[in-house]
């Protein structure tokens, strides 16, 4: 869907062209910001924004959508793990934007901007310039500028009179972690959670400005609820499109938690079983064991260094998953006393961060705890 829109979107655009080249003088404009609800998948777990515009007169319909990208990109995945998301406006009609949603079983809110006759003409051509070709890409950050903030972002420019917004956030201030989480959680994904737990840094737990939360489409829609220009409400009318089925996902109780607790009671009672196959067990599970966190250690640093963006950067999880771990796995069954030197070295390491967990500047995911608890058993056993 999203390749199909790229690929018509420089035909629709000059259908819109056609269509509005005439309608500079009138008041038959009608622009709506639509918000879309949270759907299944990770990518759409915290909604979408987009701009509706019709043309009664004419009898035009269409969606500007900031969201749209081309994955046949033979770098894309390169790109993307750098942080070099290029997204573009697409401009499409609205009756597509809905069956998409609808198809999803996603919900759809309509809020009617209550614009003068000029502002409404110089937001059309304002989203018309945009979806040019040469105009319609532009770098995604998922918390600074996406598809929500830019749709904020052009209808605040194109205003008279400047857009006040009133505090949506609640009195104890939350962090884009905060706020990731609580959508996380209410669509049951704790492995998700535990993934970019680990991957995003502490500078996801700084405390948010009142437009910084608005990085997320349920806030923008809350902003505007609440916005005034010119001392007069933004928001003329809400309607709902499409309601929000009700949820019916239920969470598992296969959780990362639980996984890695019942790892570290197996991995504790091989460690003091004085059982031959026991220390042959744990042995082996030692080197896949730090193995993977070497790896994870070095994907952390490598990301903290490449990306373009700070997402990853100051992440507080290399304290756990060291890279040093990755050239010690092949010689730490060798008994050398180096080697029980840094075990001794990790296991200090361990129990200061398990000390500090509460005060650290990032927040770490309850998960983490058990797998502590094994790096502490391990290390613990392997100093001597």
């Amino acid at each position: 869907m999203q390749i199909v829109r790229v690929v018509v979107a420089f035909i629709v655009f000059i259908s819109i062209g056609i269509k509005a080249h005439s309608q500079t003088d009138t008041c038959n404009l009608r622009i709506s910001l639509l918000t879309c609800s949270p759907g299944e998948e990770l990518y759409s777990t915290f909604g979408h924004t987009a701009v509706r515009v019709t043309d009664s007169s004419t009898g035009m319909d269409m969606v500007f959508n900031y969201g749209t990208f081309d994955d046949s990109d033979p770098n894309f995945y390169l790109n993307f793990t750098k942080g070099l998301m290029n997204y573009a406006l697409s401009a499409y009609p609205f009756a597509d934007f809905v069956y998409e949603y609808q198809s999803e079983h996603r919900g759809v809110v309509e809020q009617v901007l209550s614009l003068s006759c000029a502002e409404k003409n110089k937001l059309f051509n304002a989203l018309r310039e945009n979806a040019q070709e040469k105009n319609r890409f532009y770098g995604y950050y998922f918390h600074t500028d996406n598809c929500t903030t830019r749709a904020r972002d052009i209808i605040r420019r194109n205003t008279d009179n400047p857009v006040n917004f009133r505090n949506i956030l609640p009195a104890n201030t939350p962090s884009y972690r905060d706020l990731i989480h609580s959508y996380l959680d209410k669509g049951h994904q704790p492995w998700s959670k535990f993934g970019i737990d680990i991957l995003l840094g502490s500078n996801l737990d700084k405390k948010l400005s009142n437009e910084q939360a608005m990085f997320l489409p349920d806030y923008l829609l809350k902003a505007f609820d609440s916005a005034t220009a010119d001392n007069k409400p933004l928001v003329g009318a809400t309607a709902t499109i499409l309601p929000t089925p009700p949820s019916t996902e239920t969470g598992s109780w296969f959780t990362p938690f639980v996984l890695f607790a019942a790892l570290f009671v197996i991995v504790a009672l091989l460690s003091f079983s004085k059982s031959t196959t026991a220390t042959r067990l744990v042995r082996g599970f030692d080197v896949v064991f730090f193995l993977l966190l070497g790896l994870l250690g070095l994907l952390l640093a490598t990301l903290w260094i490449i990306r373009v963006d700070d997402v990853c950067r100051s992440n507080w999880n290399l304290l756990w998953s060291l890279p040093t771990h990755l050239p010690v796995v092949f010689v730490m069954n060798r008994g050398k006393q180096w080697v029980k030197t840094y075990f001794k070295a990790v296991a200090i390491i361990t129990i200061l961060l398990a000390g500090t967990w509460f005060v650290l500047p990032q927040t770490l995911n309850p998960a983490i705890a058990p797998i502590l608890a094994i790096i502490l058993v391990r290390a613990w056993c392997r100093r001597k």
